[in-house]
């Protein structure tokens, strides 16, 4: 890089000092992360297919995944997708190399079957119509790609900070475990924490599979498991008091309650898109600085408006860790000019300056390995 980072100096977390906070998860199967997930599987895909044949990854960005909704008769027991959901993968990649042609579409809708299909208990690829669109990459952009240095192809910024929160821990954890500990529980699963004070309030909208539930009973018992749950692990990863709403929307006396078919909302109703959900951090977080990038589905190597904000919170999660500090980091690109040469830094942290000198350093020393965990799925865009 070529400047030192500017730092701003903060006593502790500023979102501690406040009475109120909110954070909120939109879960694996809401139809925006489908999106999300179903985009990063493309990108993965070709990046591997890329290397595989040509050594290197070639530009492409596949961020343009939209979700239309399907419709479905959930019943108690059992249950029909009618009409499947309609995903459509757009964007932009590398279709020719070296006079070679890459089967773009082809490698695409695999990639979003197989994510589909290994990620979901009941949401299967056959309740799911898939097309592809994705077109020839821009010839500007291609030539940025193409160059010796990796070069950011967009002016654009990026966004972290560490530690999480007890309220942004408990919202992400809460999530996760949900759907893993209830067989019942599907994927869809949104929540929305409140803080005011010491209290955690919590507002949990979870799909109910039907075929796990055989009537109201069976269903309010699983809504009655959900709290408990959310309420052990509030308990046990913070010392915030936990108040829980779960499926708000529910009239049992009228037999509505939020019964799916597939786990998932976008069978019957909600439709999705990349980037309206989670940022980086699998979080939204109104009272903390964040991009506003779709990072999912944008390749890997040189589009910063993903390597920026997966760096950023890289950066703040190692500073927190060497020293115990808060940090907020932000990282803004210029078009043009190499990935590992930012035209600002900028952290706001109770760290000493020379740990975060050296750790911001250190990771664009790196910054190829946020490129290779991103090929192979291990670290999250969403």
């Amino acid at each position: 890089m070529t400047a030192g980072p500017v730092i701003h100096r903060v006593d502790e977390d500023p979102v501690k000092q406040r009475e109120t906070e909110l954070v909120e998860r939109k879960g694996l199967g809401h139809p925006d992360s489908i999106s999300d997930g179903v985009a990063e599987a493309v990108s993965r895909a070709l990046s591997k297919e890329y290397r595989d044949r040509f050594g290197k990854v070639l530009h492409h960005n596949t961020d343009e995944v939209q979700l239309v909704a399907g419709s479905s008769n959930p019943r108690f027991s059992s249950g029909e997708v009618i009409e499947p959901i309609f995903l459509l993968l757009a964007g932009r990649a590398t279709r020719e190399f070296d006079g070679k042609k890459i089967p773009v579409d082809r490698i695409a809708l695999d990639a979003a079957k197989d994510y589909i299909d290994s990620n979901f208990k009941v949401l299967s690829s056959d309740d799911i119509e898939l097309e592809s669109r994705i077109g020839e990459t821009s010839t500007d952009l291609k030539e940025v790609f193409s160059g010796e240095s990796r070069k950011s192809n967009d002016t654009s910024f990026g966004v972290g900070h560490a530690p999480l929160s007890d309220a942004e821990l408990a919202v992400r954890e809460v999530e996760a475990e949900l759907h893993r500990r209830i067989d019942a529980v599907g994927e869809d699963v949104k929540v929305m924490g409140f803080r005011k004070g010491e209290e955690l309030d919590l507002t949990v909208a979870t799909a109910v599979i039907a075929r796990e539930v055989p009537g109201l009973d069976e269903y309010l018992d699983v809504t009655r498991q959900v709290e408990a749950v959310v309420k052990e692990i509030v308990e046990e990863n913070t010392l915030l008091e936990p108040v829980i709403h779960v499926n708000t929307a529910d009239e049992p006396k009228e037999d509505a309650v939020y019964l799916t078919v597939t786990g998932t909302s976008a069978e019957m109703g909600d439709d999705g898109s990349v980037g309206r959900g989670n940022r980086v951090n699998g979080l939204i977080t109104p009272h903390r600085s964040m991009s506003l990038e779709a990072a999912s589905g944008k390749n890997p190597v040189t589009h910063v408006g993903k390597i920026y904000n997966l760096l950023a919170d890289d950066i703040a999660r190692a500073i927190y860790e060497r020293t115990g500090g808060f940090a907020e980091v932000k990282l803004l690109s210029q078009i043009g000019v190499p990935v590992d040469e930012p035209r600002a830094v900028e952290v706001e942290t109770s760290a000493d300056e020379k740990t975060v000198n050296e750790v911001v350093a250190r990771k664009f020393d790196s910054v190829e390995d946020v490129t290779d965990r991103c090929i192979q799925g291990d670290i999250s865009t969403f």
